[in-house]
């Protein structure tokens, strides 16, 4: 099973590259963030991604907004769609299906609202607790942080710590999801890489220099950490200032 996630960075904006990397890559599961629009503003994708089961979370606005989409050869039943009763600014939605629960997320930047952020943090600590009680199936939890889990996910020349996105704080809320009982997918394939960057700032050409930071991720169950097979950065496709993120599981 291919799960990916995607900050599209404007999903109108972006239609054709998605159907293109859809349509090249096959992934089962697609959480999509910052689609920036809501569901009327979006009827072209609505109707354009025929082979998946869809859920377009958004609101007006061009703000925020997640979707999922899960591949119908796949999931045959339509799945069950969940929007959490934390979620605010369209941030989260969840999909159950195949006996397993999708979320695809998306974490406040806190550049505006800091203290938001920290109390968004609080709030999914709590809902990955209940979810892994919740006996509807084990939970993989795929989007933007907005956070880099430790030094290895910013590039040197990027790194300090009174940044937001890097603030000790935010990194020990981080750690209390994970110590909720999900794995970090990236960190348990590769414990000391210092480059599996997933996001660039547009300037200087970052993006080709690698100069990033991870601030993506699939955060899975721990009872799923048999199946974890892979775990890969598309630098290749879109030009949205994220890359697609994709883990493979084993069926």
């Amino acid at each position: 099973m291919r799960i990916a996630t995607w900050n599209v960075n404007g999903v109108r904006k972006r239609f054709a590259e998605l159907q293109a990397w859809l349509a090249r890559d096959l992934p089962d599961v697609v959480c999509l963030q910052e689609i920036k629009a809501a569901p009327e503003q979006i009827t072209e994708a609505l109707t354009g991604l025929p082979d998946y089961h869809s859920y377009w979370h958004g609101q007006p606005g061009g703000y925020s907004g997640v979707s999922i989409h899960l591949r119908k050869s796949v999931f045959p039943e339509t799945p069950r769609f969940v929007v959490p009763a934390h979620d605010r600014e369209t941030r989260i939605v969840e999909a159950h299906a195949g006996g397993l629960v999708f979320a695809s997320l998306y974490m406040p930047n806190g550049g505006k609202d800091f203290d938001a952020k920290l109390a968004f943090f609080g709030a999914m600590r709590d809902y990955v607790k209940a979810a892994r009680a919740s006996g509807n199936g084990p939970l993989v939890l795929a989007g933007d942080m907005n956070i880099a889990r430790d030094d290895r996910d910013v590039h040197p020349t990027h790194r300090k710590l009174d940044v937001i996105g890097q603030r000790p704080d935010e990194r020990l809320l981080f750690e209390s999801i994970l110590e909720a009982g999900l794995l970090d997918v990236g960190r348990t394939l590769f414990p000391d890489a210092d480059r599996l960057f997933t996001w660039w700032p547009y300037w200087r050409d970052s993006r080709k220099r690698n100069l990033g930071w991870r601030i993506d991720y699939v955060l899975a169950d721990a009872s799923l950490a048999p199946r974890i097979l892979k775990h890969e950065v598309l630098v290749d496709v879109g030009t949205s200032d994220h890359a697609p993120l994709v883990v493979e599981l084993a069926d």
